[in-house]
């Protein structure tokens, strides 16, 4: 039997997503944009974008990126891999562009990500930012510029977010043993 542990919930999850908003606009260079990584870091790209407009009057200009077909893992395992749709309708070349994922682990999905990114233009400069950092995960040598919250876990354990937009009762994020 799987056991829940309540990681982070209402009202510290807002806290936490405003304190990142700010550290964004504290580190603005230039023409900066967000990119959510499909499928989950376009929740918090949505939630961080709504709190930059609403709390702070700062309006990024905010895209999906899918990293289907840059993963190292698409054609192992018989797993048939379905593909989200990219959603950039501005250019990316020579600006500022934070890439964001709700749960950094090995790096993999983030290296795909910025494979993915490449085919959309070469930007100045690319910052990662995680809601949750599981740290000592790393297979590649990727950090985050900003982070919600940073936790030890073990290889057995999952973090799991879940948003109102996916249909929960409410936003929370539990680590599963």
């Amino acid at each position: 039997m799987q056991k829940k542990r309540l990681l982070l919930g209402q009202p510290l999850l807002d806290i936490t997503l405003k304190r990142l908003c700010q550290e964004i606009i504290e580190n603005i260079e230039g023409e900066t944009v967000l990119l959510g990584l499909q499928p989950r870091g376009t929740y918090l790209a949505d939630r961080l974008n709504r709190f930059l407009k609403s709390d702070f009057s700062i309006d990024l200009p905010l895209g999906y990126l899918d990293a289907t077909f840059h993963r190292d893992d698409y054609n192992r395992g018989g797993n048939i891999l379905k593909p989200n749709s990219n959603t950039i309708d501005f250019i990316i070349e020579d600006k500022k562009v934070i890439l964001i994922d709700d749960v950094i682990a090995s790096g993999r999905m983030v290296r795909a990500g910025i494979d993915a990114m490449q085919d959309f233009g070469r930007p100045a400069k690319v910052e990662l930012l995680c809601l949750i950092n599981r740290k000592y995960e790393r297979d590649l040598p990727i950090q985050p510029d900003y982070v919600g919250k940073g936790v030890n876990t073990l290889d057995s354990q999952k973090v799991l977010v879940e948003w109102k937009e996916q249909g929960f009762e409410e936003d929370n994020i539990w680590i599963i043993d």
